[in-house]
């Protein structure tokens, strides 16, 4: 009797004392994400391709992740160059949408560093990607780009190639 009555207490007393010490514990509040935006105008540059290669006449928009517009430029043989505003938070969208307005490609920006965009299909699957993964920030994008691009499982280590560097790639290069 004197045993069963031990092993009802017991759990209650661990958790008792368990509760007690986690008491003196401060809780680690999380920080909010730094927001990142443009300190001077930028100038954003690339090239607009599709699947049968550099499209040559269209518009890129620069829009906020609301559809905001907040700037926009006309593609010249393949080429855009467009200045988004000193103060732009990020991320934004690079939207191209064709004259006939059937085609729309899109490159997502979450870094203020980079000025050269390519917006082309694999940007758009990238892009459509890191939004369904919660929204357009520096690791969703870098699982997207993973998932939706080819690389060898032996190279997606986080310090580089390891192995037998003679044999990567058919060998020395």
């Amino acid at each position: 009797m004197k045993r069963t009555i031990l092993f009802i207490l017991l759990p209650v007393v661990l958790a008792g004392l368990v509760s007690a010490c986690d008491q003196g514990r401060k809780t680690e509040k999380t920080g909010s994400s730094v927001v990142k935006k443009y300190a001077k105008a930028t100038l954003l540059e690339g090239t607009v391709s599709n699947d049968k290669g550099v499209v040559k006449t269209g518009t890129v928009e620069v829009s906020d992740e609301n559809g905001r517009i907040i700037a926009h430029a006309a593609v010249d043989n393949g080429h855009y160059s467009v200045e988004v505003p000193v103060n732009t938070i990020l991320p934004i969208l690079l939207t191209f949408s064709s004259e006939s307005g059937a085609e729309k490609l899109v490159a997502a920006v979450v870094h203020d560093s980079i000025t050269k965009y390519e917006i082309n299909p694999l940007t758009t699957a990238i892009a459509a990607a890191a939004k369904t993964m919660g929204g357009y920030t520096h690791a969703n994008m870098i699982r997207a780009a993973e998932s939706a691009a080819h690389v060898p499982d032996a190279n997606k280590t986080t310090t580089g190639w390891r192995g037998d560097p003679t044999t990567q790639y058919g060998g020395w290069h």
